[in-house]
């Protein structure tokens, strides 16, 4: 049996993706004892499946609290890739030049329009955007195609390596003492005692603090300590391309050339449960979208896709909550674990290591799903 009592972390954190590294990660840089506990790669692996954006622009509409969020994440995001750097030697390429959502009709500016517009006015004002028309789109980005109409534009996007990503938040929080459970994902939690014991298929652990960060997993654990967490998966598909000359500095929503010089396509959602696999009509569509964009990349070989299960909550927005039944275990979960590393690293992790509640988080508690009309919508 793994994880005996004498050796009991302070904190079990249940997921060993980019949302659980992050917050692993914090909470060792907090000082905290910590084991993570994951699944083998049998699991569905959202954290390498997924497009590397550390985007803002548009998140939060119909939800103002969540723009502030991912902009506080967006913020100290160089904060999080320097601390990453210097502690593992690893750079995540982060990238924050800005970031382009490309427009094809007039009502699809219109649509950009209304929803920055309406982010920037409940904001007062602090949410730069620009609305391009198509030949002020190619100033600025010269390989556009003729078919695109315009772009919003914001500063605060940016894009990073998300391989790199969780591969230096697993060196840095080892670095920082914690330990890695790898292949036994949790199945049980019994809170007894002020403590909580987690069972996985081989191993039990003890601590007084769990933290909830198994994805779609959540939604079966979250009801054992209290918490309420209905998540469920969308589905996105990418392509990934040969490498190419250097041509797009600024990621765009559908389309961005990686540090290394590779492209990723991607702009597909799609509702089929736990079906993780690619599909021709949804891959063509997405290529023939990426080529309407950048009619230059028309002739380059495709080399890779895959297909990955974002997890969804039924609004879009995260959940995140300290159970009121049994203090102590914590549930952290989000469609967008590369945009919000550095708020988990940084500002959650203290949180669950005893710090008072960020502002806003409150908003983001699973209880709001108590009504049974809430439905899916996007929160990009």
């Amino acid at each position: 049996m793994k994880g005996n009592t004498s050796a009991s972390p302070d904190v079990l954190v249940l997921g060993g993706g980019l949302v659980g590294s992050a917050v692993a990660y914090g909470l060792a840089r907090e000082g905290a004892k910590v084991t993570v506990v994951d699944q083998d790669d049998g699991g569905f692996r959202a954290s390498r499946g997924n497009f590397g954006l550390v985007w803002i622009q548009g998140k939060g509409y119909g939800l103002t609290p969540y723009a502030r969020w991912s902009r506080s994440s967006a913020t100290r995001w160089p904060a999080l890739a320097a601390g990453l750097l210097d502690e593992t030697g690893i750079d995540v390429a982060l990238r924050q030049p800005g970031g382009f959502h490309l427009c094809f009709s007039g009502d699809e500016l219109a649509e950009r329009e209304k929803r920055l517009s309406t982010l920037q006015s409940e904001l007062g004002g602090d949410y730069p955007y620009q609305l391009l028309d198509a030949r002020e789109l190619r100033e600025l980005l010269p390989a556009i195609g003729p078919e695109v109409a315009g772009a919003s534009y914001t500063p605060m996007d940016g894009h990073v390596n998300p391989l790199k990503l969780l591969r230096a938040l697993h060196a840095g929080m080892q670095r920082h003492g914690v330990t890695l459970e790898s292949g036994d994902g949790a199945e049980r939690i019994v809170p007894e005692g002020g403590a909580f014991t987690v069972h996985g298929k081989r191993g039990v652990w003890r601590a007084s603090r769990v933290v909830l960060c198994a994805g779609l997993g959540n939604r079966a654990l979250a009801p054992q300590v209290g918490l309420h967490a209905p998540v469920a998966p969308n589905r996105g598909q990418v392509l990934v391309s040969e490498r190419v000359a250097p041509f797009l500095h600024h990621p765009t929503m559908n389309v961005r050339q990686t540090d290394e010089g590779t492209v990723q396509f991607g702009d597909s959602m799609e509702e089929v449960g736990l079906n993780d696999f690619t599909t021709t009509g949804v891959l063509s569509n997405i290529a023939q979208r990426g080529v309407r964009a950048f009619p230059l990349l028309k002739n380059v070989r495709l080399v890779r896709t895959w297909a990955a299960l974002r997890v969804y909550s039924p609004d879009g927005f995260p959940i995140y909550e300290q159970s009121a039944r049994h203090p102590g275990a914590f549930v952290v979960t989000c469609h967008s674990g590369v945009t919000l590393a550095a708020a988990h690293a940084m500002r959650i992790a203290p949180w669950i290591a005893g710090a008072p509640m960020p502002d806003d988080l409150s908003v983001f508690a699973g209880g709001r799903f108590a009504d049974a009309r809430a439905h899916l919508t996007p929160a990009h």
